[in-house]
Formats: structure tokens, C-alpha cells, sequence
């Protein structure tokens, strides 16, 4: 069996003869200065690359971080208005409840019902037009904040 291993052993080396031949030659093959340059300067402009695209993603961060920042903030002041809205409509039914507490005939009571109603629903036109053109400024102020971060972001990486 020995044998056998052997004659298979020599057979496997001298198929590969060749390629171990062109190994060893290759590995005392000289690389020529100029290709050495070639390798270094492309790898130092990819380095410069890698380090400009990595500078430019930061300030896309930076911008989309600013962004959400400000939204955060605008969020905020849309919860506060909504809780002030909430509690002056409160406000203003028990202040509703007390007026009608107060009348002294059925006439009177329609009349402070249909006054509050109208107060109520001039409240809430005034509330949505109010809202309407906060939030067009709130849209048009973030495009624009968007753009200008984006194209600053541009600006530097390119």
C-alpha cells in the first residue's frame, strides 16, 4: 500500500512539475520602479477619495441631523399649541356652562347658546387658517433648509 502511495505521491508531483518551476521563477521576478509608483498613487488617490466622500457623508449627517433637530422642535411647539387649543375650548365650555347656569329665561338661554356656538366655530376658522399658514411656512422653511444643507453637502464632496 505504501507503494501505491508513493507511485500516486510521485505521479501528483511530477503532473504539478511545471507549475512549481513557474512559481519559483516568478518569485525572483522584479517589479519595475514605474509600476510600483503606478500602485502607490493610485492608492493614495483612493485614500484622498475615501477621506472626501467620508468628510461629505458627515455633513450629510450633519444636515440630516439639523433637520431632524428642527423637526423634533416643531413637533414640540405643534403639541404645546394643541394642549393651549385643548385647554381654552375647556375654558371656554365651562365659561359656557356658567353663562347658561346664569340665564334667567329660555330666550336667553338660546341666545347665550347660539352666541357661544358662533364664538366656537369663529374660534376654530381662525385656529385653521392660523394652522394652514403655519404649517406652509413650516413646509416651505424645511424644503428650503433641506436644499440648502444638500447642496452645501454637494458642494464640499464634489
Amino acid at each position: 500500500m505504501t507503494t501505491e502511495t508513493n507511485s500516486v505521491f510521485d505521479t501528483v508531483k511530477e503532473a504539478f512539475a511545471p507549475m512549481n518551476g513557474a512559481f519559483k521563477n516568478l518569485q525572483n521576478v522584479e517589479v519595475p520602479e514605474v509600476a510600483r509608483d503606478f500602485v502607490k498613487r493610485a492608492a493614495n488617490t483612493a485614500k484622498e477619495r475615501a477621506a472626501e466622500i467620508y468628510a461629505g457623508s458627515e455633513k450629510v449627517t450633519a444636515a440630516v441631523e439639523t433637520a431632524v433637530a428642527d423637526s423634533v422642535s416643531e413637533a414640540t411647539k405643534i403639541s404645546r399649541n394643541i394642549q393651549q387649543a385643548i385647554y381654552q375650548d375647556a375654558e371656554a365650555f365651562f365659561a359656557g356652562i356658567d353663562k347658561l347656569a346664569s340665564a334667567k329665561s329660555f330666550n336667553e338661554a338660546l341666545q347665550i347658546q347660539s352666541d357661544l356656538a358662533r364664538a366656537s366655530g369663529e374660534t376654530f376658522l381662525s385656529r385653521a387658517k392660523s394652522t394652514s399658514e403655519y404649517f406652509g411656512k413650516l413646509v416651505a422653511n424645511g424644503a428650503k433648509t433641506v436644499q440648502d444643507n444638500f447642496a452645501k453637502a454637494y458642494n464640499t464632496t464634489a
